[in-house]
């Protein structure tokens, strides 16, 4: 069977798998997409498949990569500080409507490199502000929503420069697919087995109740992340607040929690590329006193990076630790995708900013100040960015000093 034939066979199974181990879209339910226009013949695919699967309305809303960029370079920085009322209103009313949300997306680490960084700053603050409960409500799975990949032909470009502009894409979708679980003859058996591994990982962790985990590689991480009393592990499935099922990414490899923010100690080094809002970070170094960044340095896009630690004052504490072995099947592939969705799961990965409130007991119920004092960050971002390597130590720490390994070379101990 050709390339062609294999994409064409198996992405009807893609299709399922998002909507039936991903966002489990629920009979009767609204689902939203956000999908940018070059993938319309898979957005397609996937509208039949969820009218199939009991959907009672799909909504899209379509964005290009190329145009966003446009509107940064014409429009002047009024036009960044405040948001249309309609445009909140789309994402409060289905929200508030009980709908899914899906989000098809795909890679351009260039998309905004040389904007004025005053406009993506004042967009990002505005939009957060205007969408806040929309944005609380999925950190908390008060319904299910889900971030998917699709190719595009900057990004195949991107990864396979040599090869013709067709052929990219298509090997673009097998090595997506790949990550995904979805070449196999049956990928919703083989995300049950998956989701189960899943499952037994993150409740062993919850079951230590570890006071911190300790970090060391030889890049120079020295790293001591405090975790909250009574925090839980998530990974893979997770419950609505209505009290179904649904994983928020595919791929996924991790299972993860919150990290205590006012105890995370020593410094940090990125292993692989982070793209933040169309412009590429790399070889960063983050030093971490009392919870806060208090040094910064990457080799490319510090200033960048400096941005995003000043967008208000959780950006520079951790709200997310999350664990994924070196040798992961994405990991295995040898790309660096320039994509967090890909790349996040190929390694242990930490998050700037804001922290789940599903990882600790009874968060959903609490409200912004009793999640503070629970040891929870508070931002209007969340930025993963990755820290695994081949050789990382992560060691467990008991309340009583027990010491407990975790990963040894990268891998679970």
């Amino acid at each position: 069977m050709d390339i062609k034939e294999t994409i064409a066979r198996q992405l009807p199974l893609y299709a399922r798998v998002l909507l039936e181990k991903g966002i489990c879209l629920q009979k009767g339910q609204i689902l939203v997409i956000n999908a940018p226009v070059e993938a319309s013949a898979f957005a397609v695919m996937l509208t039949e498949a969820a009218y199939k699967a009991g959907a009672s309305q799909l909504v899209f809303n379509w964005y290009c990569s190329a145009a966003t960029r446009l509107r940064y370079e014409y429009e002047t920085q009024d036009k960044f500080e405040t948001v249309p009322g309609w445009r909140s209103e789309f994402n409060l009313d289905y929200y508030r409507k009980g709908a899914a949300f899906l989000s098809l997306i795909s890679a351009d680490p260039y998309a905004m490199k040389g904007i004025d960084r005053k406009k993506i700053m004042a967009w990002q603050k505005a939009f957060h502000q205007a969408v806040k409960e929309y944005s609380d409500g999925m950190m908390a799975s008060k319904t299910n929503w889900l971030v998917a990949a699709v190719p595009s032909t900057v990004w195949a470009r991107l990864l396979y420069p040599e090869l013709p502009e067709q052929e990219g894409m298509d090997r673009l979708w097998i090595q997506l697919l790949d990550a995904a679980r979805c070449l196999g003859e049956d990928p919703l058996a083989d995300w049950d087995k998956h989701l189960a591994e899943l499952q037994q990982r993150r409740e062993w962790l919850t079951a230590q109740q570890f006071t911190a985990l300790e970090y060391e590689n030889g890049l120079g991480t020295h790293l001591t992340v405090g975790l909250p009393d009574r925090h839980i592990w998530q990974g893979g499935a997770e419950s609505t607040a209505r009290g179904f099922l649904f994983n928020a990414n595919i791929p996924t490899e991790e299972v993860y929690s919150a990290p205590q923010a006012d105890r995370v100690d020593g410094v940090v080094c990125s292993t692989r590329p982070l793209v933040y809002s169309g412009n590429l970070i790399e070889n960063f170094r983050l030093t971490f006193k009392n919870g806060k960044v208090v040094e910064a340095t990457a080799k490319k896009g510090e200033e960048i990076l400096k941005d995003l630690l000043k967008m208000d004052e959780g950006a520079c504490r951790l709200g997310e630790v999350a664990l994924i072995p070196y040798h992961s099947p994405i990991s295995l592939m040898d790309t660096v995708f320039y994509e967090t969705l890909l790349d996040e799961n190929a390694s242990c990965h930490l998050a700037l900013g804001d922290a789940y409130p599903t990882c600790v007991e009874k968060g959903v119920e609490m409200d912004e100040e009793e999640l503070k004092k629970a040891g929870l960050n508070d931002s209007m971002i969340h930025v993963d960015f990755m820290v695994g390597s081949p050789d990382l130590t992560i060691t467990g720490i008991r309340k009583d000093g027990t010491k407990v390994s975790v990963f040894v070379n990268g891998d679970w101990a």
